[in-house]
């Protein structure tokens, strides 16, 4: 169904919400058929908050990587739910969302239009209960899909329990102070550096600050002998154990000869088609969405492998990273929709609850995308 056919069926004053606000309906073909389908699903009453908990929690936006007619549509749905029930501690991510999108200029401007209709919702987060944050039921580990957006030299998030095979501990059992020295990648626990704060352990939500990211320097790079789309990278992080093996998405975005000898910065580990990743570089793509093009995340000149890179803010640049991070948390996912580049083209987090910015650094200044404003990191 076209995108015309879709808002079409859209009751009034949600209709007139969309049409006025002169969202994008898409930039690429793929891009305009699935804004359609989102508009449709609105207008036939099928969109299950639980459902769209789920899909929202990685995504700033319901497709792709910029505000388009269905995000207005979404939004306009869901006012009603938000005026009356306001179910934070329920659906967090979807309320991240639903303010983020509200407070986009071109809505604003629509819903004021058609206010009181679609008036701005205010939340009081400060006073909303703390997530509860349960275990999932045992599965099979799946497959890092944030890989596959991975560019280029940028930032490098690390696990520090999971270097390689031959680290993991044999002993079955140990006394409870030896298996929580364990949980910290055998070591004792840091304590908290003047004025700072300490991210000991993944209670409580999640900061930018418990993610370990480090420089890296790709010292060996090859295409996946098992797969036509990842690069498998050795990237030296100044570690006495040697370079990491780590497996890249990047072989449609970036040329082999552009990942040699670069500097970048590491995710979580992950298995790539039978060949285990223990980091994932950060990189940068295009508002426009990976048509757009995808490039890595450049760290300032002079950084060395292994140097520290953290957030700005007194909040976050003296905590303490998590040894690793546990993948049922999803800390990443919950953050990641915060990372973009500004219009310095410098690299950032953005608080969704403040909006407060919070540049991504070294000690020797500000990591950056080469050519990208306004990017989705990942």
């Amino acid at each position: 169904m076209s995108y015309e056919s879709s808002v079409s069926r859209l009751p009034s004053p949600l209709k007139d919400l969309v049409v006025t606000s002169q969202a994008d309906v898409g930039k690429t073909d793929s891009d305009k058929a699935e804004v359609a389908q989102w508009i449709e699903k609105v207008a036939g009453g099928e969109v299950a908050l639980p459902d769209l908990e789920t899909q929202l929690v990685p995504r700033t936006y319901i497709v792709s990587n910029y505000l388009t007619a269905a995000d207005v549509a979404l939004y306009g749905a869901l006012h009603p739910v938000f005026t009356q029930l306001q179910p934070i501690h329920l659906y967090p991510a979807v309320t991240r969302y639903f303010d983020h999108i509200q407070t986009r200029p071109s809505v604003l401007t629509a819903a004021n239009a058609l206010s009181p209709a679609f008036s701005s919702v205010s939340f009081d987060f400060a006073s909303a209960p703390p997530i509860e944050r349960k275990a999932d039921a045992p599965k099979k580990k799946e497959k890092a899909a944030a890989v596959a957006e991975q560019v280029e030299p940028t930032v490098v998030a690390e696990s520090k329990d999971d270097k390689s095979p031959e680290n993991k501990p044999k002993e079955k059992k140990e006394k409870k102070k030896d298996a929580a020295a364990a949980d910290n990648g055998g070591k004792k626990k840091e304590k908290a550096p003047v004025g700072g704060k300490v991210a000991a352990d993944d209670a409580g939500e999640p900061m930018p600050s418990m993610i370990d990211m480090r420089i890296g320097h790709i010292i060996d790079v090859k295409k996946h002998p098992e797969a036509d789309s990842l690069y498998i990278e050795q990237i030296d992080l100044g570690e006495d154990t040697g370079p990491r093996t780590v497996v890249s998405g990047l072989v449609n975005y970036i040329p082999i000869e552009e990942m040699r000898d670069r500097y970048l910065c590491n995710l979580k580990p992950a298995n790539m088609r039978g060949v285990k990743s223990f980091a994932m570089v950060l990189a940068a793509t295009s508002k426009d969405g990976k048509d757009g093009g995808v490039e890595l995340i450049q760290p300032p000149p002079g950084c060395k492998p292994g140097d520290r890179v953290y957030f700005e803010g007194p909040d976050y640049e003296n905590a303490q990273p998590l040894a690793q991070m546990n993948p049922k948390k999803k800390i990443f996912e919950t953050i990641q929709p915060g990372f973009t580049t500004l219009d310095t083209k410098e690299a950032a987090w953005i608080n969704p609850v403040t909006k407060s910015v919070h540049r991504i650094r070294t000690k020797d200044g500000i990591c950056v995308a080469p050519n990208f404003i306004g990017a989705s990191l990942s």
